[in-house]
């Protein structure tokens, strides 16, 4: 039976989806090997190419022969490689790996009706990126006649995965993909839909650095350990380096190395805790590059869900990093969460077109393809003020032009009438018994406490307020903002 197919389209590993019945479920396309996991990378003999992990296990054996840029650079401009006294472009490169695995996906799959690409956002980051490698993307379908239905922003299909436990729709959103050759970060907000507002590409901060770095760390150990260098051949190298891959993917507790020579075998037991230091200064740069970027796009990370890939929340740690930075809300999505989100837009509303250069390319998708968490009674925003410096520390909470005194110690409350609230919203709200905020005031501060959710580990959110912030309330038609100022004291030089 034709189905609908969604194709991540990432350098660290393509993925595809099929949505037969509406329901997505990935699929293991095996190569010319049996390996199902696609990695962006080529390897030539020749004038033969090989694909995928078969050319990711000759990477430290033959470098010369083995190029992994030409996803994240596709373009006609020409690679590294020499191919019959040649240098093939990053575009020829794609294609053919394009090809390969198209193969390999319609003996597998069988008959496809529709296809729908998910493909990084930094293919879409602005018009003349797009044309360029949007345009080749469609070519390349049209030559292999591919049923080419849509593209859409990685990002975007992955919030699509209805495997996903759900996204507050009241909070923006941001992703961060850990990719082959660097990291993307995505901000999305939420209005009459999902859209990605701001983008930013982070290089040299991917797979590939990483798993180099990682793999020379172990290497010295290992060299301490048993005064064996796995430097000394590259298939040797190439051994430690897959088990290293395996151990960082697999997430066990420990794993031993093993390298056997004509004379003897070397063993090495490593730690997670070994490799999750190895990748500290990696994450940190991570972190450190998520705050400027929302810093940039003004927002708070307390007041932003961080969406993790399967391919990011694999760095050993990151959850507890990002928490100790701020980003208290966090969302693990799945493995193949684009393919499975691509594949589920496609079944739903897209068509393939008469006309290739017709294919919908979007950063944005209604709300009914996304997966969101279901809509509490009440909802409730804060809005945190920009400010150069340290914001003035709130001393009234004012609505409908009335200020309330929040000096005092302990719980200051807002609730609608009868709740015996400290702050009583406006008449709209006396039928709408979860219309009930708790602020706590210690040490001359004020904290907006948030009930604890999805993300956040079954914990409470304590958030500073400063003069300026806004609290935005909903619950049904009712609707109030509550604005916090600083109000000078009488003989105040404020």
């Amino acid at each position: 039976m034709p189905n609908t197919l969604g194709l991540e389209l990432c350098d660290a590993g393509f993925i595809t989806a099929s949505c037969a019945q509406g329901e997505p479920a990935l699929l293991g396309i095996p190569d010319r090997t049996g390996a199902t996991d696609w990695p962006g990378f080529v390897y030539h003999e020749g004038a033969d190419y090989t694909f995928g992990r078969a050319a990711e296990d000759m990477w430290f054996v033959h470098p010369r022969r083995v190029a992994h840029t030409f996803w994240s650079k596709l373009a006609h401009e020409p690679s590294a490689l020499t191919v019959a006294g040649k240098p093939p472009s990053f575009s020829e490169l794609a294609f053919f790996f394009l090809r390969e695995f198209a193969q390999r996906l319609a003996a597998t799959a069988g008959p496809c009706e529709k296809l729908v690409l998910a493909v990084p956002g930094a293919y879409l980051k602005d018009t003349a990126t797009e044309d360029e490698k949007i345009g080749l993307l469609l070519g390349m379908a049209d030559e292999l006649k591919l049923p080419l239905a849509g593209i859409v922003d990685l990002g975007c299909a992955a919030l699509c995965d209805p495997r996903s436990p759900g996204f507050n729709v009241a909070l923006p959103i941001v992703v961060v993909d850990v990719q082959q050759e660097g990291t993307d970060f995505s901000l999305f907000a939420v209005d009459e839909q999902l859209e990605r507002q701001h983008f930013l590409h982070l290089p040299n901060s991917g797979y590939v650095p990483l798993f180099k770095h990682l793999t020379a760390a172990m290497g010295n150990r290992f060299l301490r350990h048993t005064a064996f260098d796995i430097l000394e051949d590259g298939r040797i190298e190439q051994t430690f380096f897959r088990q290293t891959k395996n151990f960082f993917l697999g997430g066990a507790a420990e794993h031993r190395y093993q390298i056997n020579t004509a004379t003897r075998n070397y063993e090495m037991l490593a730690k997670q805790d070994q490799l999750a230091g190895d990748a500290q200064a990696f994450i940190n740069t991570l972190v450190q590059a998520l705050h400027s970027f929302l810093d940039h796009a003004a927002q708070t990370p307390a007041l932003c869900t961080v969406a993790l890939t399967a391919r990011t929340s694999a760095l050993p740690g990151i959850d507890a990093r990002l928490k100790a930075a701020g980003f208290g809300r966090q969302l693990r999505l799945h493995p193949g969460a684009a393919a499975c989100g691509a594949a589920r837009i496609g079944f739903n509303r897209l068509q393939v077109p008469a006309d290739i250069s017709e294919v919908s390319v979007a950063i944005s998708v209604p709300l009914s393809d996304t997966r969101r968490l279901a809509a509490a009674a009440c909802e409730t925003r804060l809005h945190k003020a920009r400010h150069a410096g340290a914001p003035p520390l709130p001393t009234h909470a004012i609505v409908d032009g009335i200020g309330h005194d929040l000096a005092g110690h302990g719980a200051f409350t807002i609730g609608g009438a009868g709740s015996g609230a400290h702050l009583v919203l406006p008449d709209s709200f006396s039928h709408s018994a979860d219309a009930s905020v708790a602020l706590v005031r210690e040490n001359g501060r004020v904290w907006f406490v948030e009930p604890p959710g999805p993300g956040t580990g079954g914990a409470a959110s304590r958030i500073p307020l400063g003069a300026g912030d806004r609290l935005a309330l909903r619950c049904g038609t009712a609707a109030a903002e509550i604005l916090f100022a600083h109000c000078p004291s009488p003989g105040s030089s404020r």
